[in-house]
């Protein structure tokens, strides 16, 4: 079963690769001969790829090319790359100042899993942080994060899918209800910061903070994590201050790259 999973796959990115490769669209015989495979089984792949939105079938000629998903997986890789150019350095000064570990992560959304944090940078020394040490392209809950409940205060949320998908008590903090989800996120937007008080993980404690588009919206958040007591000591409130400054001068900077690869175009 497993060897057949993995050809299944094999097969839908030798599709998607020659599609790419060849530059147009292409029927089912043509690929079909172009890979030395079954008409058969070039049209169940493609019907798969298709609901998926891998690809997309032109019902005039028959034939298909490439999907809106690979589109918007393109694009979000793009605009990662760039932000990581961005949060890279900012993130780096930082952990100097706070000697926390600092991630920067990304909001992911789908039916099936629900509302993602997704880590695009990390920034760290030798000190331990516990067992929950996620690294980059790894995600969690949105809910059970400091840096994800940032971004589900400032984005526009399809509540459905959270209702859907659920909630689930990695400790005795975490979050499990959409009311308790909304008056947190009510406490975000009036305090600029969330707190992860051992939601993911008993002993850990994260603080983060958000990184705007121009529009207002959270395209990522900046976080300082370690144990409870490393992070929520006496200096506490100095380096939110500093981790919601930083954030602030990233946002800046986004909304100002933005405005560069706008006018770069006309």
């Amino acid at each position: 079963m497993m060897n057949s999973n993995i050809a299944s796959v094999e097969r839908a990115l030798d599709i998607l690769l020659l599609l790419y490769g060849e530059g147009k669209e292409m029927g089912v015989s043509e690929i079909a001969n172009q890979l030395g495979v079954y008409k058969s089984t070039v049209h169940r792949t493609l019907a798969t790829l298709q609901n998926k939105h891998f690809v997309q079938k032109n019902e005039i000629t028959d034939k298909y090319w490439l999907g809106s998903s690979l589109y918007a997986i393109g694009m979000m890789v793009a605009n990662t790359y760039s932000l990581v150019d961005i949060v890279a350095p900012e993130a780096d000064i930082l952990y100097m100042k706070v000697k926390d570990i600092v991630n920067v992560s990304i909001l992911h959304v789908d039916s099936l899993n629900g509302y993602k944090s997704v880590v695009i940078y990390k920034a760290r020394g030798p000190l331990p942080i516990l067992g929950m040490n996620p690294e980059i392209g790894s995600s969690m809950d949105a809910y059970a994060s400091s840096v994800g409940k940032c971004m589900l205060a400032f984005n526009d949320i399809d509540w459905p899918i959270i209702k859907s998908t659920g909630f689930h008590a990695y400790t005795e903090h975490t979050i499990t209800n959409i009311d308790a989800l909304k008056a947190e996120m009510e406490e975000v937007r009036e305090k600029g910061y969330a707190i992860d008080n051992e939601e993911r993980e008993v002993g850990l404690f994260c603080v983060g903070a958000p990184i705007f588009n121009k529009e207002g919206k959270a395209i990522a958040a900046i976080s300082i994590s370690g144990p409870k007591a490393r992070v929520f000591d006496d200096r506490f409130e100095e380096k939110v201050l500093l981790l919601k400054q930083c954030a602030q001068r990233i946002s800046t900077l986004t909304k100002e790259m933005k405005t560069l690869d706008e006018s770069s175009s006309i």
